[in-house]
């Protein structure tokens, strides 16, 4: 009885737990909330309680006292902190859900293709155990595919990247299902390292995730610039060599020196994927091209760097940031159709 209530007054909702942001999709209402997966906490005598989630909390990373922290609860697109990850998912359920406790909303969650069951059970956990009915779980790649209004349930091939802030999934997919697909550990997270790893080597100067996150998102590129430099930015940081606080100039150029090992991982991930695609599906790809979907798609001229390296056609999803949650949201909105893709047990 108590289900049949819990379902009546609930709006079930899609979740795209992100490394970087999490989106929240209800249905009939669309896209609801994108905010940082990040959760900052004040300890005191060994206890924890929570301060902020999501935006306020990510002001704070890397600028908290010792009593504070500021974590990121999930990992290479699966929680690695799971206390965390449970306070974070119940935040933002309350944060949607501006009725009482009474209701209970069925969720579906977007997972990567490559996690374990262990890291399957431990998402479905988090989920129910913030006050889901029930729990969903779908593949990215599907996700991204439906998000980026490709055709999956069509007897023809369709190849997606989704570039998260985690991983990279690459995917053939045909009638609704996958084909092929493959995950790799390389994400935005793993760009704004680089960033951070150059600059250290090359200017004896430090700088924190969120000043590499911005000089990706203001000047990153995939490839070199055609005049050898491209545009430039002023960035502040520690010099190493006498601890004092240094401003400096970088460059398009060094940013792309920077960036090109994740990029190369990207593009041979995509060049795996095709070498393992039946012939009659890859045929279809070159016909149809490949989609970028995720943050990482946006970083400049990378799909120019792919179409370099495969010499198919590359383009960019609309909606590139939203096309996991928006998949998820439409698996939920057509879940009849979309059944075989849904994973409810386990």
């Amino acid at each position: 009885m108590a289900g049949i209530f819990g379902g009546l007054f609930s709006s079930d909702m899609a979740i795209d737990l992100g490394t970087a942001n999490t989106l929240v999709y209800v249905r009939g209402r669309g896209i609801v909330l994108s905010e940082p997966s990040v959760v900052a906490y004040h300890v005191k005598d060994g206890v924890k309680k929570v301060l902020a989630v999501g935006e306020d909390a990510k002001l704070m990373l890397g600028r908290t006292p010792g009593t504070i922290e500021a974590i990121r609860p999930m990992r290479d697109g699966v929680i690695a902190d799971f206390d965390t990850a449970e306070e974070m998912i119940k935040h933002f359920i309350r944060k949607v859900h501006k009725r009482t406790t009474f209701s209970k909303p069925k969720i579906i969650v977007c997972v990567p293709h490559g996690a374990t069951p262990v890291e399957k059970r431990a998402i479905r956990q988090s989920v129910l155990s913030a006050g889901a009915r029930r729990a969903g779980l779908i593949a990215e790649p599907i996700a991204a595919a439906i998000g980026a209004g490709m055709p999956i349930t069509d007897p023809t091939g369709s190849m997606v990247v989704d570039i998260g802030g985690g991983t990279t999934e690459v995917a053939v997919l045909s009638l609704g299902d996958i084909v092929y697909a493959r995950s790799v550990r390389v994400g935005g997270d793993r760009m704004d390292e680089a960033i951070v790893n150059y600059l250290r080597r090359q200017h004896n100067l430090l700088i924190g995730e969120s000043t590499a996150e911005r000089i990706k998102t203001s000047i990153g590129t995939a490839r070199m610039p055609d005049d050898g430099r491209g545009a430039s930015m002023m960035i502040r940081g520690r010099d190493l060599l006498n601890g004092v606080p240094k401003e400096t100039e970088i460059s398009q150029a060094q940013v792309a020196e920077a960036l090109a090992e994740p990029v190369q991982q990207i593009c041979e991930a995509v060049m795996t994927a095709l070498e393992a695609t039946p012939p009659d599906l890859a045929a279809d790809i070159v016909d149809r091209g490949v989609m970028l979907t995720g943050g990482g798609a946006l970083l400049g001229q990378l799909d120019l760097a792919l179409r370099e390296q495969t010499g198919l056609a590359i383009s960019v999803a609309d909606e590139t940031l939203n096309c996991v949650a928006l998949g998820t949201g439409k698996a939920l909105e057509y879940e009849k159709q979309l059944r075989h893709v849904i994973d409810y047990d386990s």
